[in-house]
């Protein structure tokens, strides 16, 4: 079966589960993409200007373009759940081919006061759909960073070491390389510019960040502003330079993040750390065990589902549950379905307040190719 083939099924199994058609335009504005990726993305995307000079850049995935769909229609801030599913254009180093055009199914569900009753249908509708379109039998991932958000408040853990594991963790870094301390590798220039501002109170080196950015003629760099570079720059001297984190509370972060299994007995083992280093962990827990009910009701398997406290999807604007899925026995290959909750999103692309929101891709390209007996082809999208 062709990969179009696949996609129609797919699309045709989300419109059957209630989901709205939207299939955003092809060119997209690259700074939105820029702004949360940073400047190192540029290389992967498709770029061109208008006449005016402004950036775009073909459609690299389907769920900030929604969320500005959604944004820009008549119902935003209500409940809405939509089904895409089209081609998406992001280079991707390795491709046989060295195409970086790809086919990609997805759903976003909008501003549910149901969590975790939404999570649910979101994946359960994503494996369903994987499943009618040939991908056999699947390893299910799962993960909530909202969960790792509520263990470090409780940890009391100074801000600059709060974050840190938190951004680290959420990009699957191991924690030896969290919790080592940083080293000034950044030249004579930067060593320079982090010692005077040890010396400066913060709006000091606020000030001081920006008159060096306007003497380059920089006003802002990978999204951030000066404020934001300043605030990074006192953060590095902080680590490097401040206590580090208590060795008993290093010790309770390996055993968090050591806890994996099905989602009962890993609801069961945070309960008991919980209990044991006396965290308030009650309120996050009982939500973990009430989506997994809600997973049971729609029919998926949770002995045949791992949750790991250490799992990421490596993305920053993840609130939340977060989700992966395999061909089965291939883990560490790419995932055919990803997603998860991003509460916080919807407001960095222009609504007055968070919205409630979880997604989910299909790769089709991904699905399993003996299934069909077909000729695949060996691209990946990363």
């Amino acid at each position: 079966m062709p990969d179009g083939d696949r996609l129609e099924t797919i699309l045709s199994h989300f419109l059957r589960a209630g989901f709205t058609r939207c299939e955003p335009a092809i060119l997209q504005p690259a700074g939105v993409f820029l702004d949360r990726s940073g400047e190192d993305f540029r290389g992967r995307l498709y770029l061109t200007s208008d006449a005016a000079g402004a950036d775009f850049c073909l459609r690299p995935e389907y769920t900030i373009p929604v969320c500005r769909a959604y944004l820009a229609s008549p119902l935003a801030g209500q409940t809405a759940a939509y089904a895409c599913g089209g081609a998406v254009f992001r280079f991707r180093s390795g491709a046989a081919d060295g195409s970086g055009e790809f086919l990609q199914a997805g759903l976003e569900s909008f501003g549910r006061s149901d969590p975790e009753a939404a999570d649910a249908e979101i994946l359960a509708a994503v494996v369903e759909a994987a499943t009618a379109a040939g991908s056999g039998e699947l390893d299910v991932r799962l993960g909530d960073a909202a969960l790792v958000s509520s263990f470090l408040d409780c940890l009391g853990l100074a801000p600059v070491w709060r974050r840190r594991l938190e951004a680290g963790h959420a990009r699957g870094r191991d924690l030896a390389a969290i919790l080592a301390p940083p080293t000034r590798n950044g030249g004579q220039e930067r060593a320079g510019v982090v010692a005077a501002l040890e010396k400066a109170d913060q709006e000091g080196a606020r000030a001081l960040v920006e008159d060096l950015l306007s003497l380059a003629g920089i006003s802002a760099v990978g999204g951030r502003s000066a404020g934001e570079i300043a605030e990074r720059f006192l953060e590095q001297a902080q680590l490097a330079n401040g206590p580090g984190v208590a060795a008993e509370k290093r010790a309770i972060i390996e055993s968090f993040l050591k806890v994996e299994g099905t989602p009962d007995a890993a609801a069961a083992a945070l309960r008991r750390l919980a209990n044991d280093a006396k965290l308030d962990l009650g309120r996050c827990l009982d939500s973990l065990d009430t989506r997994s009910n809600f997973l049971a009701a729609r029919g998926l398997d949770l002995d045949k589902m791992r949750f790991a406290a250490s799992f990421a999807r490596r993305l920053d604007y993840y609130t939340g549950f977060v989700f992966e899925a395999h061909n089965a026995g291939s883990r560490q290959g790419a995932p055919v379905i990803g997603g998860g909750r991003y509460d916080r999103l919807l407001r960095t692309l222009g609504a007055a307040s968070d919205i409630p929101a979880v997604g989910a891709a299909i790769f089709v390209d991904r699905l399993q190719p003996e299934i069909f007996g077909d000729c695949q082809s060996s691209r990946t999208a990363t």
